[in-house]
């Protein structure tokens, strides 16, 4: 079997031709009519020296030519590579290099930076720019220019499941890192091959295309291509003949508003940082979500307090809380109640291939309270491109099993559930014991007084460290601090409440919403505490 991302695209492209496939804005291309743009794109940049193994970075916010470029990439067994739009020169310089990039798509809005980039990396001798309304003066060929150029055939040399896919992950520290995966292995990992019920493999390539053809889900993932929640979102709808809807840029209201005009039936979001938008925006607004069935969320606490909310909006939706990384795929799925505690992060049924690790890559006893990082095994990726070393710390050998140790933290439950704590170079060390910023991020949140949190540790003559918040309270709010820790004194226990606060206009988050603890680290250091 050729379990390939670009196969497993075409499959769909001729089980359900005329079925729409991706809607961005007021545009709309076929699954026939992507494949052929891909295929066009695919063609002139294999004219100038693009083939098997050759990287091509997409530099782009959400948008049909992103996924044009990625699945053009795929089909000559090249490798597409994610641009944060967000970085400055620096870190784009340090992609650009670490990714060896040899071609790059962006939106013409990014052509300034490329410009100033452009010269400090001579491996990348191709540029082809997307017109996205901006007048910014650029370099390279245009992107429709490009496409006419090509013939749409399908004419392309026989791919493999070991071809390669790269995901740059920012991280919560350090500069940006490659995570380098087969594609039968994150195709099992994130992408549909596995039913994460009941952990048994889809039987072959043509398994998900054949089941479109009897009906599709239209879904909406709503964080950006440049994160890997919705890469994975877009590509499994796609394999089975699903359409996708995007926004161009996370804004709640266009969510709402795209979800009204397409009839989408299933969200995909990033945790309260979208969630908690998306109820605000509703409750203002006039929205027709009567589609809507289920909501997703990967990648980011998730809190109760934001759960009931989005339940009491739409209590005709299931939501369902993912748990996973970059390095990892899915480790878990739960469904969401409205009785769990506050203070949790994503409560899930662990899959079968994962376990929790001692420090000293022993595996923890399954009891009620045992913490422990979590490990995989099975389909994981190979490492970090370019990076040797940091590949070797991230891998645990079990008797004789590989598995994957990416650094986050959970706690088995009395159910036989598992509650993510986060990611442990975040843990906050104060007095001895050891405490996740997620889970008093979750307890903050649920007061009505607080719209966002992070939660970090600043250094502490007699701790150590003390645990520390910077809170974004709600519009219009002027929160009474006294009664927000009474409250969160309810939630956790006494030494993990913040004992310094911050207030700011807005919490730092990546464009995909994940936290971004070195911003509130730097806000503290900057800043007079509330």
């Amino acid at each position: 079997m050729a379990l390939n991302i670009a196969d497993l695209l075409e499959h769909a492209v001729d089980a359900v031709p005329e079925r729409v496939a991706v809607v961005c804005g007021a545009r709309q291309v076929t699954f026939a009519e992507l494949e052929a743009r891909a295929n066009r794109l695919a063609h002139h940049l294999a004219a100038h020296g693009v083939g098997r193994g050759s990287h091509v970075g997409v530099y782009s916010r959400n948008s049909i030519e992103a996924l044009e470029t990625m699945f053009a990439a795929y089909k000559l067994r090249a490798v597409a590579v994610n641009v944060n739009y967000r970085y400055v020169h620096g870190e784009l310089r340090y992609l650009f290099a670490n990714a060896d990039l040899v071609a790059l798509v962006h939106e013409r809005r990014f052509a300034g930076k490329v410009a100033k980039v452009l010269p400090e990396t001579p491996k990348l001798k191709h540029v082809v720019v997307v017109e996205d309304g901006s007048d910014a003066a650029f370099e390279g060929v245009a992107y429709e220019e490009a496409l006419a150029r090509h013939d749409p055939c399908r004419d392309f040399p026989e791919r493999s499941a070991d071809d390669l896919y790269i995901l740059y992950t920012g991280g919560t520290t350090g500069y940006p890192k490659g995570v380098l995966w087969r594609h039968e292995d994150i195709w099992r990992a994130l992408g549909g091959g596995i039913n994460f019920v009941t952990g048994e493999y889809v039987p072959d390539e043509w398994t998900l295309a054949e089941q479109g053809k009897a009906g599709s889900l239209t879904r909406l993932p709503a964080a950006p291509l440049i994160h890997g929640a919705a890469q994975w979102a877009a590509f499994g709808a796609l394999f089975t003949g699903s359409p996708v809807v995007f926004v161009p840029q996370f804004d709640a209201r266009d969510v709402w508003k795209a979800v009204q005009e397409n009839k989408v039936q299933v969200m995909t979001i990033v945790g309260d940082a979208m969630a908690r938008p998306l109820v605000e925006a509703y409750r203002e607004g006039d929205y027709d979500a009567s589609s809507l069935v289920a909501v997703s969320s990967h990648a980011a606490l998730f809190s109760q307090s934001v759960k009931q909310e989005l339940l009491d909006l739409l209590p005709g939706v299931v939501l369902t809380d993912a748990i996973g990384s970059s390095e990892s795929g899915f480790t878990g799925i739960g469904m969401v109640g409205r009785d769990s505690d506050h203070s949790a992060g994503p409560r899930v049924m662990f899959g079968k291939d994962a376990i929790l690790l001692d420090e000293d890559g022993a595996v923890v006893e399954r009891v009620p309270g045992a913490v422990g990082l979590i490990g995989r095994r099975g389909h994981v990726p190979l490492g970090y491109y370019n990076d040797p070393e940091k590949s070797r710390t991230i891998f645990a050998d079990v008797d004789g099993v590989r598995y994957v140790v990416p650094g986050d933290w959970a706690r088995y439950e009395d159910d036989g559930t598992v509650t993510l704590l986060g990611r442990g170079s975040q843990c906050v060390n104060t007095g001895g014991e050891k405490v996740y910023p997620e889970e008093v991020e979750g307890a903050l949140k649920s007061h009505p007084d607080v719209f966002d949190a992070l939660v970090i540790g600043v250094p502490d003559e007699r701790l150590g460290q003390r645990v520390a918040a910077v809170l974004q309270p709600r519009p219009g709010v002027a929160p009474d601090l006294a009664a927000i820790e009474a409250h969160v004194r309810t939630e956790i226990a006494g030494y993990k409440v913040p004992r310094t606060v911050w207030l700011a206009d807005e919490i730092g988050r990546s464009p995909s919403g994940k936290p971004d603890y070195p911003w509130a680290q730097r806000y503290a250091a900057e800043h007079e505490p509330a």
